[in-house]
């Protein structure tokens, strides 16, 4: 049977792991201010879909893989911090044009792909793994139960990062206030990807 105790703190762990600051939520928060909140829905669904699978593997040992190879996680930290950095590049300029680009919000796929590289994303499904994966209990059911726990916390955590950047959108019309704010995104984006690098 299922500890009230510990689903209080397995939802307590996810909701400050998936609210707070690093590559997901930023990506969110950007593509909330440049597209809106319901073109960013596929965004934030394949981060949910891609963690759940993601964590799921690690649940059932792929997570040993980093013990074995930890030289692995240094090269997702430089890949992830790179793709930051292109990101916070495009940023500049983006939405304060009057004109069109050609940009286009991350679908589905590429969001849930996205995890592979995401080091903070490996780091949750490790710690919850690691501190919420009975050993004395059904190994299939156990996973089960923290998965969805993590699909329903998931994006009930990332989407104020996405509301927030579509409020903005809404609400500032000045160019020159958009242009200050993707600078600070685009700030924001090289602070994250400065500190995945040296964690």
């Amino acid at each position: 049977m299922i500890d009230l105790n510990i689903i209080f703190a397995l939802i307590s762990f996810y909701f400050v792991m998936y609210v707070t600051p690093g590559p997901n939520n930023a990506m969110v928060l950007a593509s909330g201010l440049k597209f809106g909140f319901l073109k960013t829905i596929p965004h934030m669904s394949g981060i949910t879909i891609g963690h759940v699978i993601q964590l799921t593997l690690v649940c059932l040992g792929l997570g040993k893989i980093f013990q074995i190879f930890p030289q692995l996680q240094n090269i997702l930290k430089i890949l992830c911090s790179l793709y930051l950095l292109y990101l916070g590049y495009k940023i500049i300029g983006s939405f304060s044009k009057i004109k069109e680009d050609d940009a286009r919000p991350l679908k589905f796929h590429e969001a849930a792909l996205f995890q592979i590289v995401n080091p903070k994303a490996w780091t949750i499904s490790s710690m919850a793994a690691s501190g919420f994966l009975p050993k004395d209990e059904n190994l299939i059911l156990s996973i089960f139960f923290i998965a969805i726990v993590a699909l329903v916390i998931c994006p009930l955590s990332i989407s104020p990062w996405a509301a927030f950047g579509s409020a903005i959108r809404n609400l500032v019309k000045n160019n020159k206030i958009k242009a200050l704010i993707e600078y600070f995104l685009a700030v924001l984006l090289l602070i994250t990807a400065i500190i995945i690098v040296l964690q």
